[in-house]
């Protein structure tokens, strides 16, 4: 039985959403909303808001990202996650391995068609 695209999808998120929330960061603060929505731009990054938050917790615990509340327009205070140089570094790792990867994977492709 041939793997519908959600799990193939499910797949290639696993690896990959980790790095793509700390380029959203890259440009600056945002806060959760805020990253799913850049997330959700794209079609097939982001599948639920569920996943975001145990997600963003991990980058915090690798010490990725840091928090800070600030104050909201409408509401309680919003938690604004943060780029640190741990992560700044962990993206480029993952950007320079993965132009190697992605050519890979598109020349197999293309040499099976």
């Amino acid at each position: 039985m041939a793997p519908s695209p959600d799990s193939v999808l499910t797949q290639l998120r696993k690896g990959t959403v980790d790095y793509c929330v700390l380029a959203c960061l890259r440009s600056g603060a945002a806060y959760g909303l805020e990253i799913a929505d850049r997330l959700g731009e794209g079609k097939v990054l982001f599948a639920s808001g569920g996943t975001l938050y145990p997600l963003l917790s991990r980058l915090r615990q690798q010490g990725w990202v840091t928090t800070t509340l600030e104050p909201s327009p409408v509401g309680p205070p919003r938690r604004y996650y943060h780029l640190t140089d741990t992560g700044e570094n962990a993206l480029q790792v993952f950007m320079e391995t993965w132009s190697v990867f992605a050519a890979d994977v598109t020349t197999m492709i293309k040499e099976s068609s």
